[in-house]
């Protein structure tokens, strides 16, 4: 079985708000070979089915895609498996009962033990979902904390925008999910993704790829508080 790339936890379920708000990420994996997808309970919901009732399928998956959507998302995952690379995408899926989900999938190579790209694996991100009151509480209180780390958030939220096309207070929700399923502090995730975003490659077909990448592994390469202490002197 093949492994995601750079530290992808073995079924690891993604939050996006935590404990007590409603799930809008999960996780899927899709092998290149026979084509073979998996998804989590999150992702099954998004498209309307309970856990472990249906097994996903390209064709099933197509099938969910808004009609404007559906030949952008073929194309990409034939892509993805044509070039052995992450499958990644901006779409709306329509659920059982009728529902549009605006997602955001974020995806990384799966490589085997002897450095085969064997797949994709990653995330989808329901931007549809809003946040749960009591979580906005707790951004009301955190939010005068980060008053001198506002500027480089901002320009993290800006990238963002930019690359997924998404509003002001999803790009801030994508970050903010990155947080806390790193357990990394936001602002220190926004600075590292400003220090990294001139490394991507101008090709735009290879952007949101890179970007992707960077993104969900943003939180290896952020310096510990430790570390950056003793390197200015401070107590």
């Amino acid at each position: 079985m093949g492994r995601p790339n750079r530290g992808y936890a073995e079924g690891a379920v993604a939050r996006v708000v935590g404990a007590g708000t409603p799930q809008t990420t999960g996780s899927f994996r899709f092998w290149f070979a026979d084509r073979r997808w998996e998804w989590s309970d999150e992702v099954a919901a998004m498209h309307g089915y309970a856990p472990d009732t249906v097994t996903p399928t390209t064709e099933l998956l197509l099938a969910h895609k808004h009609p404007e959507d559906r030949d952008h998302v073929a194309e990409a995952i034939e892509k993805s498996v044509r070039n052995a690379e992450p499958f990644c995408s901006r779409h709306r899926i329509i659920d059982t009962a009728g529902g549009a989900h605006h997602v955001i999938v974020l995806g990384d190579t799966m490589i085997d033990k002897s450095g085969t790209v064997v797949g994709t694996a990653g995330y989808y991100i329901d931007l549809t979902a809003t946040i749960a009151e009591e979580r906005q509480d707790l951004l009301d209180g955190t939010l005068p904390k980060l008053f001198e780390a506002r500027a480089v958030i901002e320009q993290a939220k800006g990238v963002l925008m930019r690359i997924y096309r998404i509003n002001a207070d999803q790009a801030f929700h994508v970050l903010q999910w990155r947080s806390q399923e790193t357990n990394v502090k936001l602002r220190d995730l926004a600075a590292q993704l400003i220090a990294e975003i001139d490394r991507l490659p101008p090709a735009p077909p290879a952007v949101q790829t890179a970007f992707d990448h960077m993104l969900l592994t943003l939180h290896e390469r952020v310096p510990s508080r430790e570390g950056r202490c003793r390197g200015s002197g401070s107590a």
